[in-house]
């Protein structure tokens, strides 16, 4: 059996750390990624925070979509924290489905501890995910406040079907340690942008 290629990965000597993922378009990076990365290192008390930039969102359409290359540029432009790494895994990977994303890389590094970071405005649509179920029973979620989606916190199917599992977000330092499904909910993240805000406005 090959032995499996962790040079993929951005950082080395990744055992025992605690490594927040935060998967997207990036189409293109913003502000509001940097507060939920920077908030997140603080408050979930992370070694590193990973941006996976996706090759194709599979449920964005490709029209619109800048290229690959092109994501990645912008988000180091934006990104100067030593501490989040800008990364193509998912095309190395050859993965489109977050699903796969998390279990690839749970499964070569499982002596990592990860957890996913989204905000809440993904939060609302996650139970549109393919296989959204089994993504949160491999790994611990951090949700963050965006405004005008502070409500699907409460009423979203994801959020209503782990109901159990949330934990007070005084213990987000404990997140990581716990096994999954577990996640909580950070008020602490207020930045409006959005990329398609931004996109629309350029045009």
């Amino acid at each position: 059996m090959a032995k499996p290629d962790l040079n993929i990965f951005p950082q080395d000597n990744l055992s025992g750390k605690k490594i927040g993922l935060l998967g997207g378009s990036f189409n293109p990076a913003h502000a509001a990624h940097l507060e939920i990365s920077l908030v997140a290192l603080e408050k979930l008390k992370l070694d590193a925070v990973w941006w996976l930039v996706s090759p194709q969102n599979p449920l964005k359409p490709p029209e619109g979509m800048a290229s690959l290359k092109e994501r990645m540029t912008s988000a180091r432009a934006i990104c100067a924290d030593p501490e989040i790494y800008v990364t193509d895994l998912e095309e190395k990977m050859n993965v489109r489905y977050t699903v796969d994303t998390v279990a690839r890389i749970t499964s070569l590094l499982p002596d990592t501890q990860f957890v996913w970071l989204m905000g809440a405005d993904n939060l609302a649509e996650f139970s549109h995910w393919k296989d959204w179920k089994k993504i949160a029973q491999t790994i611990v979620f951090a949700i963050f406040d965006r405004p005008g989606y502070s409500t699907a916190v409460e009423t979203s199917d994801t959020a209503a079907y782990f109901l159990d599992q949330r934990i007070p977000s005084a213990q987000a330092a404990d997140l990581c340690s716990l096994k999954p499904p577990a996640w909580t909910f950070i008020r602490d993240t207020k930045n409006p942008l959005s990329s398609t805000e931004i996109r629309r406005k350029k045009l």
